[in-house]
């Protein structure tokens, strides 16, 4: 684990820090599909990402989901942090997009180690504000973006942290994380087929722009 953790955080963490996590973190590996953390979870430990990407979504009353935003190697989840250090329920599900491989840290490390690291504090506050502009983001695609583009947008941002650029959501799995209808979906993605965007097959789609 601790090579791992060198490729993946070496340039951010100091060797003490790099030490104290391989001894007191957990290696786990976890299938696509994966739910990792549920609404109304307890957090007790924080997850940094080794590998794969892991799709973070908020659910309305009626159980709708919208996507949020991805986190890929050398990320951990803001959401994840506040959740922790106020030891409050979660208010978000994650769910593996790709096979990954993570590092869980015991909640009771992360104050201790924002006294004690420099980098840790500095990899924490990033976080925050790495998370905060991509849900800023999200919030602009609703809010500025018709439907077409925003389909587009997504499409684009699941083929890059897929691990083959393609992407294999049914029509109604894409209608849930863009909080819309299948229909609207199955259209717009034909339209796009149309414009040469994209190339719809029978289980997967691909980019072709």
């Amino acid at each position: 684990m601790i090579q791992e953790l060198k490729d993946n955080y070496g340039h951010l963490f100091e060797n003490d820090l790099l030490n104290e996590i391989n001894q007191v973190g957990t290696f786990k590996e976890v299938p696509e599909g994966f739910k990792m953390i549920s609404i109304g979870d307890y957090v007790k430990a924080m997850p940094l990402l080794i590998s794969g990407a892991i799709k973070i979504l908020r659910e309305d009353n009626d159980g709708d989901e919208l996507l949020l935003y991805f986190l890929e190697k050398g990320d951990t989840c803001a959401m994840t942090l506040t959740c922790c250090l106020g030891q409050t329920k979660s208010e978000i599900k994650a769910i593996a997009e790709t096979d990954a491989k993570l590092i869980m840290i015991p909640i009771q490390k992360m104050e201790e180690w924002s006294a004690k690291y420099k980098s840790w504090r500095n990899f924490v506050f990033e976080s925050y504000h790495n998370r905060l502009n991509e849900m800023l983001e999200t919030i602009d695609s609703i809010a500025f973006l018709k439907m077409d583009e925003r389909l587009l947008k997504y499409l684009n941002e699941k083929a890059r942290v897929s691990e083959d650029g393609t992407i294999r959501n049914t029509h109604q799995e894409i209608a849930y994380e863009l909080h819309t209808s299948r229909v609207v979906i199955s259209r717009l993605l034909k339209k796009l087929e149309n414009l040469g965007e994209i190339k719809l097959h029978r289980n997967y789609i691909t980019l072709l722009k």
